[in-house]
């Protein structure tokens, strides 16, 4: 390995722990456990190395925002660690989490990889991904995302409909809905990104509370670069984190 490249792989170390310090000190602000926060990494803009460097540091679950460079990726991760299996530092398996929007015709890929689609945002996709799961004799796991933001170019259903929604989507036997995904808006206005994430956790808790949902409904999926401790502050159970890490 080049000094360049060993330089890079030194400072993602680095981000790395000062990540997960932070996720520590920000759980210690509101009196929660880091062991309540997983931290996903997003390797959407990460070259291969990188990735395979975040592995060897312990990262077990990573993400990802298309399906197309998941299969890629995920491939290529896969090849990582079967050539290097006898490594007991390595992980035996990844979790891949599909993070972005979902295109129902490529529902079966991304069920292929995925241990988790936290970006099921209608009815009609959870439809298909019920069909879909059924066909492959699966039941995956899914998060509803909200639009908590407002914001009409994001993705997710309307804070209003998402109990509905929800409600929906228990009667699906071939998917789990474990919980909420969301993203705040970006922006420097840490008031407006704070009551996004306000919002959503009301309506984790809301929905929580109506006992129609199961027990595994425990998932909290907000938090990404830019505003992860605030997420933490605010309740999240999953961050989705890349640029802070690869950048």
């Amino acid at each position: 390995m080049c000094f360049a490249m060993m330089g890079c792989m030194s400072k993602i170390s680095d981000r790395l722990k000062q990540i997960k310090d932070n996720i520590a000190s920000a759980c210690q602000r509101v009196g929660r456990e880091p062991e309540q926060v997983k931290l996903i990494v997003v390797t959407k803009t990460a070259p291969l190395e990188a990735v395979k460097e975040v592995i060897r540091l312990g990262c077990v679950d990573l993400g990802e925002n298309r399906v197309q460079h998941l299969k890629q990726i995920s491939g290529e991760v896969e090849k990582f660690i079967a050539d290097n299996k006898d490594n007991p530092k390595l992980p035996k398996k990844i979790n891949w989490h599909m993070i972005g929007h979902l295109q129902r015709n490529k529902t079966r890929h991304a069920l292929k990889i995925s241990s988790i689609i936290h970006s099921v945002d209608t009815l009609r996709l959870a439809e298909e991904i019920n069909n879909v799961a059924g066909k492959m004799s699966i039941r995956p796991n899914v998060l509803l995302q909200v639009n908590c933001s407002g914001e009409p170019q994001k993705y997710g259903v309307p804070v209003g409909a998402a109990t509905h929604l929800a409600e929906q989507l228990l009667t699906m036997n071939n998917l789990r809905l474990v919980g909420l995904m969301t993203m705040a808006p970006l922006t420097l206005n840490k008031d407006i990104v704070r009551a996004c994430f306000v919002r959503a956790r009301e309506l984790f808790e809301e929905i929580k509370g109506e006992k129609v949902i199961g027990a595994e409904f425990t998932e909290l999926s907000m938090g990404m670069s830019q505003d992860y401790e605030m997420a933490v502050e605010e309740g999240a159970t999953m961050l989705r984190i890349g640029s802070a890490i690869f950048a």
